[in-house]
């Protein structure tokens, strides 16, 4: 179903696609949108590796959740910051492109829990964690992105 990486001496092995997932904040998310245009946000995620899952958040409403409503099949594209040598201008940079299906979490405990870890790749401050989660718990909506398809591959700019 899903397309062969086409320059094989770039791919990533699924344990550093993994890494990525775990260790990167920021992502974009593309979703369906209006009259079928593709529609790409960025969005901080959290790999839970308890379950396989990644997880966002955001609100309660707007264009993602209307486009998830009608559709659930979703690409998050994560990236790194990459590197370069000194004396080159052309960036190392790894990504990770996930197709999968996305839904919404419903069970309060459990989104509580997600924003926590997901504000831990953030912060430590687990005061300032504790006022955010209690002033915005009730306005926040968690979903939870389940991988069918995960590929990853190491380019340098040219």
């Amino acid at each position: 179903m899903f397309r062969d990486q086409r320059r094989i001496k770039q791919k990533l092995s699924h344990e550093e696609c993994i890494e990525l997932l775990k260790n990167e904040k920021r992502a974009v998310l593309s979703v369906l949108g209006d009259d079928d245009y593709p529609y790409g946000m960025p969005v901080n995620q959290f790999y839970n590796e308890e379950d396989g899952k990644i997880y966002i958040h955001g609100a309660k409403k707007g264009h993602k959740i209307d486009a998830i409503q009608r559709h659930d099949k979703v690409s998050l594209c994560i990236y790194d910051q990459g590197y370069r040598n000194e004396g080159e201008w052309a960036y190392h940079v790894k990504s990770v492109i996930v197709f999968g299906r996305i839904e919404p979490i419903s069970d309060v405990d459990k989104a509580i829990d997600i924003c926590v870890k997901l504000s831990h790749k953030f912060t430590d401050d687990k005061e300032y964690i504790e006022y955010e989660i209690n002033k915005n718990a009730t306005a926040v909506q968690v979903l939870a992105i389940t991988p069918e398809h995960i590929s990853g591959k190491a380019v340098t700019e040219s």
